[in-house]
Parts: structure tokens; sequence; C-alpha cells
């Protein structure tokens, strides 16, 4: 089997980044931590520390579509982001994918899971950022990618 280099994925909010990274085979997604956003250069600053420590090559980066497919203001402002994290980090390729229900995907898994209201919204944006990741994982692996 091929070395596969790590994901990492973003759940890109106004006030928070949910962040998650694969295994080393490209398998599972585990929910690594959520950024308190400061600045676009903190949080830029932030990611090339995770990037590196990583070893990431791939940066999945949820896109809040609308239900109807339609891309408004919130998918303007994640694209927007994705830009400047491109620039600062021209080695990691960055793919979109549809977030579309990934936050409501990981508070059903969290109340199952028995979690308190307030635990839960403390891990909701880095759960979200599990179920974005696996969704891009499970892609690579149906099409034989990985």
């Amino acid at each position: 089997m091929q070395e596969v280099k790590r994901s990492l994925s973003l759940d890109v909010g106004d006030k928070t980044i949910g962040i998650a990274v694969s295994d080393l085979l490209g398998l599972t997604a585990q929910g690594l931590e959520t950024i308190r956003r400061t600045s676009n250069k903190e949080d830029i600053n932030r990611l090339k520390e995770l990037i590196a420590a990583y070893d990431v090559e791939n940066l999945v980066i949820g896109l809040p579509k609308n239900m109807n497919g339609t891309e408004g203001e919130r998918c303007q402002l994640v694209r927007s982001f994705a830009e400047k994290v491109g620039k600062s980090c021209p080695n990691v390729k960055i793919t979109f994918w549809d977030e579309r229900l990934s936050t409501v995907a990981a508070e059903r898994s969290l109340i199952e899971a028995d979690v308190s209201r307030r635990k839960r919204k403390k891990v909701i944006d880095k759960m979200a950022a599990v179920h974005i990741l696996q969704g891009f994982l499970d892609s690579l692996n149906m099409r034989g990618d990985i």
C-alpha cells in the first residue's frame, strides 16, 4: 500500500474553526481541536502549525451551501478565507466539500452518545469537521483513490 499523507478538514464559522485530521491510512477522521477565531493571520498561523505537525497534504474545507445546492454569502466568506490559507500554504491542496447537514449529523451523534448540552456546544464544530472529513475520505475509498 502506498504511503498516504494526512488530510485536515475545517468547519469554518464566524467565531470558531472546527478541525479534524485523518489517520495515516486515510480511512478515518478524528476531531483535533476548535480554534477560537481572533484574526485571519492568527487563525492561519495555527493552521500552518497543524499542517506541519501532521504532515498534511490536503485541506478539506466545508462549503456551507444552501439546502437547494446554491452558494450564498457564507460560501463566499469561506472561499475568501480558503484563498488566504492557500496563499499561506501553497504546497497544500485545497478541496471544498459540501457540508450541508454536517452540524446536524454531529449534533445527532453527540446526543446519541448522551453528551450534555454544555459539552456539545464546546465540541460541535470539531465534530462537524469530523463529518466533513469522513465524507471526503469515504468518497476517496469508494473510488479506490486510497
